[in-house]
């Protein structure tokens, strides 16, 4: 079997991840700190070049500081600007546009309370530099073209003849996936909009908007555009209701601007808003992640966060699997968890495209959790297994998040005295602390996606819990 020649002299991977986007990044990314070899193929021969997801919601934030990048995500990223509504060429009003210009500064459990604005192709750069500095690689120009699988490993096939083999493969190739597709997966959903939309990168004539608002153009016949400013660049955003992709000639229609406002036009796409998800996230050693799994509206801003945090869920999970021995059937709670999931956000990015329901607390995912799911295992204090693990102030001067950051489990003992199970200091970081109000008193064992696994008043059932994992042997 030809190999292709990025991974000749480096052997085969334990997983291969399907495309270059924000979750196939994140998720090597993830696997590599982990010790798990991973590779990104991507069919282009650059990582995209467009600003499309720019909205990076406080959820995401904190995973991207679990990662390692968010100080250079806050260094290039703003919040959003107030929305500037305009019509016959005047300013007639102001708009909340992610509904959290009225949140505060960051607080004792959320350090990032509000989304930032960073064009996606920022963020991917980002992701790729701080994977290709623990030694992950990618493979651009690498287009799949059929693939099978069977008890042991799948087998890819590449457009240039060579083909591949790994343990596992995870299809991040976007909403028209060729692994998708290759697997017979069908996708479930409906048209948000019947009319199509166009998001393109722009930079204007000087003076002809500014830079402190975002910028917002509602026509009579239904026609809407929209120009963003993009922090870190001379770039707007357009995002239009249309179907030409004539920029210029968009932007002369449904603005007061002229054509020769528009200087460059530096990126554009065409879609037709849309909502629908994969009928299933796993089919034997092959996952879907990302777009691959559910497309969104852009209304709401979930799509990118939601990949993101599919990849979050993904990594732990095929680590503990090939670097700690845990139960395969660990990879079926992948779907279990992230299907319900989707399904919501896809729900609340409809209801929004469609003035429904506005932005606000829904869209930050602060909220979202796996209560009742498959690795949701008690409560106590003021939290219940599958709660997102709030952060918090330490005695000697740092924070809950720095005790999370890394790829491992993180034991709590909250106020309380209880003796712990053994556990492997690889696998699970230990500390006792004193009372905190956000969990109360108890046992809780956070999950290297920081959410709560297991929470008890006493360690009762823990290490049957941790067994699951790799995590210990023995005790009851």
């Amino acid at each position: 079997m030809t190999q292709l020649n990025v991974v000749k002299e480096a052997g085969v991977p334990d997983v291969l991840v399907v495309g270059a986007g924000p979750a196939g990044l994140a998720l090597a990314l993830d696997l590599t700190r982990r010790g798990v070899e991973a590779l990104v193929v991507e069919r282009a021969d650059t990582l995209s070049p467009g600003s499309r997801g720019k909205g990076l919601q406080p959820r995401t934030l904190e995973v991207l500081d679990d990662f390692g990048v968010v100080d250079a995500v806050l260094a290039g990223s703003a919040t959003a600007p107030i929305g500037q509504i305009w019509q016959d060429g005047r300013p007639v009003g102001e708009r909340d546009m992610l509904g959290d210009s009225g949140v505060g500064g960051p607080t004792g459990t959320e350090p990032h309370p509000r989304a930032r604005l960073l064009p996606q192709w920022r963020t991917q750069e980002l992701l790729f530099e701080r994977l290709t500095a623990l030694g992950g690689r990618v493979a651009f120009g690498a287009a799949l073209t059929g693939l099978d699988q069977d008890a042991d490993g799948v087998s890819a096939y590449f457009a240039d003849g060579s083909a591949l083999r790994a343990a596992y493969l995870v299809a991040a190739d976007g909403g028209r996936s060729t692994v998708r597709a290759a697997l017979g997966v069908g996708m479930t959903g409906e048209t948000v909009d019947p009319a199509q939309g166009v998001v393109a990168d722009v930079r204007l004539r000087p003076g002809a908007l500014d830079r402190d608002h975002w910028h917002l153009f509602p026509g009579a016949d239904g026609g809407f555009a929209a120009l963003c400013p993009l922090p870190g660049t001379e770039d707007y955003q357009l995002v239009a209701r249309t179907g030409e992709l004539d920029i210029p000639a968009v932007i002369a229609a449904l603005t007061h601007l002229s054509a020769q406002d528009v200087t460059e036009v530096r990126w554009a796409s065409d879609f037709r808003p849309r909502a629908a998800m994969a009928d299933r996230f796993r089919a034997g050693r092959v996952f879907l992640a990302g777009d691959a799994a559910h497309v969104h509206s852009p209304a709401g801003g979930q799509g990118l966060n939601t990949s993101v945090q599919d990849a979050y869920n993904l990594g732990w999970k095929l680590g503990q699997v090939l670097r700690h021995g845990a139960d395969p059937a660990l990879l079926d709670t992948y779907e279990e968890e992230r299907q319900p999931v989707a399904a919501q956000v896809l729900g609340l990015s409809t209801r929004i495209h469609r003035g429904q329901e506005q932005r606000g607390a829904a869209t930050r995912q602060l909220g979202l959790g796996y209560r009742g799911g498959p690795l949701s295992e008690g409560a106590a204090g003021a939290l219940e297994a599958g709660d997102r693990a709030p952060d918090g102030p330490l005695p000697d001067g740092r924070r809950l998040f720095d005790l999370f950051r890394g790829p491992h489990f993180t034991l709590l003992a909250v106020g309380s005295d209880a003796e712990l199970p053994p556990v492997d200091g690889e696998f699970a970081h230990v500390h006792r602390l004193p009372a905190y109000e956000p969990y109360g008193k108890g046992i809780f064992l956070i999950r290297p996606d920081g959410y709560v696994g297991w929470a008890g008043e006493d360690v009762t059932g823990l290490a049957r819990y941790l067994a699951r994992f790799g995590g210990t042997t023995g005790g009851v």
